[in-house]
């Protein structure tokens, strides 16, 4: 628990400074706290004619008679108002004096909180930023692995619960404990017998407050890992609603979903149970030592006479000034417990190793100048092998085309080549350098990519095209949109290349989104395309519109065409046919016919559909 609290401290240190203002001002709010009280005795001993009379004036001998000498100047000054105004000015400067001390305890109390919500949201800020800048650089390993809700949940209310319990905490360990040490400190000034008397409560509140806070970070931690579940759900009911409702499998999810949030339901309502346990059972205990201090208290006033009943009505008025920090600490002690599974979650993402990473001497590679090497790859996703002893080369300026069954390995040399995945044996080289040696963004910017999945965001066409290129005029959107062949249909459109694509671009057809993605790859102009089954999911028009857009884009370009649809790889320089990641048949197009092997059989299979 330590560790994980320590390792969530870390981003609170750039806000430093701002914990020292709330610890000086928090150190002045205790005094104030404690003296706003204090100020009571002086006040009820005027009203109650009690006030030891002092006619000289105390001489200040050094702090450690300072309780002594404020108490005679005090009496001084009550004695010579009383003197001189009558004992109603004595109670009116009583009184102002303990409106003074309230306000300044407010004050910097207001001081002290104003301070920690700069730190609070400060480390929060970090910590957000923090965690969304390594699940963008995890490699998509991690996500094959992972589900999207339960990464989202992480995200959004692991992190929201390390705000509102964790950090709160932040506050609560530095203004409570104070508050408390100089409500103590006076309470032994005004008396020692009983201030001893009350620690007995503290060992007693303690055991009872640990017996609620042990199962705390279990059922915390099983109700995030189920809301990541839920919120799953929920996310690929609404990504795959058409197919739910052409299959008529509406009531299926509503049964997963309703499975789900009665779970939810279960563990939250347990674990808020717990956590509300806390409040009752706080107030009973502080109750409980203020009934045991009446008694006790009433002894020694009654009985014994070794305390006066104002310092005692103050004393009961300071004792009662500790249950709220004593209360807010032992919440805080369980609270913690919660918030730790929480952070844990978090942590788990940010400690995530990244097995995909710069070298520390990699290479920029600003230019492509020969060719791409594929050597003797062996990979796997994870026991059997998608790609066996898989050789290519790529010439600059030739167009290569990968065919074959689903599942031949095809997608997984895009992959491989962008680095999205490492070869496990094997490389790849281009220009005779690894590409595990070139630092990734230079690699990246050597590589355009068009998958069949037409990924655009909820924002302009403009900004979508402009994803490769941020400083593009509209100009230069506008001539890459007309490569595409994509300007035609966005032209007519009210706000142009302004218009807003929607979510995931649903105010388009299929054929008009891959168009604006190829625009996009047109745009960032890179030397080598890979187009990964760039037209599969469209239909016979949209893909001649979409072909076209494509041979536009790939001249004079170095290209890898992984294609499903072989219609569009016949003018290929050299087409590798893949069987069980293995390589079957390479050659044109017309070569490959003459063999009258797999691609011939691939070719009449697709003439027959």
């Amino acid at each position: 628990m330590n560790t994980t609290f320590f390792k969530i401290l870390r981003f609170a240190l750039p806000y430093k400074r701002f914990a020292f203002l709330n610890v000086f001002f928090n150190l002045f709010y205790a005094l104030f706290n404690a003296l706003s009280m204090v100020m009571l005795i002086p006040m009820l001993n005027v009203m109650f004619d009690k006030t030891k009379k002092v006619y000289t004036k105390p001489v200040y001998e050094g702090l450690s008679n300072l309780p002594a000498y404020g108490k005679q100047y005090l009496d001084y000054i009550v004695t010579t108002t009383s003197e001189e105004k009558g004992p109603q000015a004595a109670l009116l400067i009583m009184v102002s004096l303990v409106i003074l001390m309230f306000f300044l305890k407010n004050i910097f109390n207001y001081l002290a909180m104003y301070y920690v919500t700069f730190l609070r949201n400060g480390t929060l800020k970090d910590l957000r930023l923090a965690i969304y800048e390594k699940v963008i650089h995890l490699p998509l390993s991690f996500y094959s692995e992972k589900r999207r809700g339960d990464v989202m949940i992480r995200m959004t209310n692991d992190v929201g619960e390390v705000q509102f319990s964790f950090l709160s905490i932040l506050e609560i360990i530095i203004k409570e404990p104070l508050t408390i040490i100089s409500v103590i400190v006076t309470m032994f000034y005004i008396s020692t017998k009983l201030t001893i008397f009350v620690f007995i409560f503290i060992p007693v509140s303690g055991f009872a407050i640990s017996l609620i806070g042990k199962s705390l970070k279990r059922k915390s931690n099983r109700v995030q890992q189920e809301t990541g579940i839920f919120l799953s759900i929920i996310d690929e009911t609404l990504s795959g609603l058409k197919i739910i409702k052409s299959y008529n499998s509406e009531d299926n999810f509503q049964e997963k979903y309703k499975e789900s949030a009665q779970k939810l339901y279960k563990f939250s309502n347990s674990l808020i149970n717990r956590n509300n346990l806390s409040t009752p059972i706080s107030e009973f205990l502080g109750i409980v030592v203020i009934a045991i201090l009446l008694w006790f208290g009433g002894t020694m006033v009654l009985i014994e006479h070794s305390l006066d009943g104002i310092q005692f009505i103050t004393y009961m008025g300071l004792a009662y000034q500790i249950l709220t920090p004593a209360k807010a600490l032992s919440k805080a002690s369980y609270t913690l417990k919660g918030a730790m599974a929480a952070a844990d979650r978090v942590l788990e993402i940010l400690e995530q190793p990244n097995a995909i990473e710069n070298k520390p001497n990699a290479i920029v590679k600003e230019s492509f100048e020969d060719k791409i090497t594929i050597e003797n790859i062996n990979f796997r996703y994870e026991d059997e092998n998608v790609l066996k002893n898989f050789t290519i080369e790529v010439p600059k300026g030739k167009t290569i085309a990968l065919v074959g069954q689903s599942g031949s390995g095809k997608s997984t040399i895009a992959n491989l080549l962008t680095r999205f995945y490492d070869v496990q044996e094997g490389s790849i080289k281009v220009d005779g350098i690894d590409i595990k040696d070139i630092e990734m963004k230079s690699l990246r910017h050597l590589l355009g990519l068009v998958t069949q999945d037409s990924i655009l965001f909820n924002d302009s066409i403009r900004g979508n095209v402009a994803l490769g290129k941020l400083d593009a005029t509209d100009e230069e959107i506008i001539e890459a949109l007309k490569i595409a062949n994509a300007y035609e249909f966005i032209k007519d459109l009210p706000e142009g290349i302004y218009t807003n694509v929607g979510d995931a671009g649903n105010k388009f057809s299929g054929g008009q989104k891959q168009r604006i993605s190829i625009a996009r790859a047109v745009l960032k102009n890179p030397p080598i395309m890979i187009l990964d089954e760039a037209t599969s999911a469209l239909d016979t028009e949209s893909e001649k519109l979409v072909q076209v857009a494509l041979e536009n884009m790939m001249q004079n370009r170095t290209s890898i065409v992984i294609a499903h649809r072989l219609s569009t790889i016949q003018k290929a320089d050299n087409i590798i046919v893949m069987q069980k990641g293995e390589i079957v048949e390479q050659g044109t197009h017309n070569e490959l016919l003459s063999k009258n092997g797999t691609y011939s059989k691939l070719v009449l299979m697709q003439s027959f559909e």
